[in-house]
């Protein structure tokens, strides 16, 4: 029986943040209220305080079950890698492997494209928020940490200095991939995520000083050479 209400209450839990993605991005955050979620959801209200302090503390589990998938691609190889190039990471391939996984569940996954959405569309950081933007920040300043280890790494092994400080390189990389994202999401239909974002960061690496990579389109997307 336990086991039994254990399982109830995480059903429930999921039920409530699947409710809140889909009105996030129907009606915003700031018009969406806890009662509208708990309905949507066939849950009480109190049933969102059980699992919830407040709105912004749903908003961030809500984040979490699609950012956190994501951040564990680019994490998986920090082990070992540092300045000093580390052991057996090819730094240069590994900052373009995770942005082109990072843009390619962005478009076929239906939830992370939603989350996504909802973060850089229907969110105001009004007050009740600000936990939210603190998360934002959060998950930012990682990123970017990331990306800055992956560059130093890519230079020690390619021996090289670049014309800037890696960190802001960083800064102009994660600008470059935010701006492609919040851009798509505005209108699919205009460009081809999956072909426009792995390219503009190789000619963005390139420009760096980096290696170039003939064709930095995705693994099956390549155009075929005539004959």
């Amino acid at each position: 029986m336990a086991r039994r209400t254990k399982e109830e209450a995480l059903e429930t839990r999921d039920k409530l943040l699947d409710a809140a993605e889909h009105l996030f991005q129907a009606q915003g955050v700031s018009h969406t209220s806890l009662q509208d979620i708990a309905r949507r959801a066939g849950a009480t209200r109190g049933a969102v305080y059980w699992h919830f302090k407040d709105k912004a503390d749903l908003f961030n589990a809500m984040m979490e079950r699609v950012t956190l998938p994501m951040e564990a691609s680019f994490n998986q190889e920090d082990t070992g890698l540092d300045a000093g190039g580390g052991a057996g990471v090819d730094a240069l391939k590994r900052i373009r492997r995770v942005t082109a996984e990072a843009l390619q569940r962005i478009v076929t996954d239906a939830q992370t494209r939603r989350v996504f959405e909802v973060a850089t569309h229907k969110v105001e950081y009004i007050e009740e928020l600000q936990a939210v933007r603190l998360r934002h920040l959060t998950v930012r300043r990682g990123f970017l940490s990331r990306i800055e280890q992956s560059m130093d790494a890519a230079c020690h092994q390619a021996d090289m200095k670049l014309a800037m400080p890696t960190a802001m390189a960083a800064q102009g990389l994660h600008a470059l991939i935010d701006g492609l994202i919040q851009n798509w999401l505005l209108e699919p239909q205009a460009f081809d995520l999956l072909q426009v974002g792995p390219c503009v960061v190789n000619v963005y690496l390139t420009g760096l000083g980096f290696a170039g990579e003939r064709d930095a389109g995705i693994e099956g997307r390549q155009e075929q050479s005539p004959p």
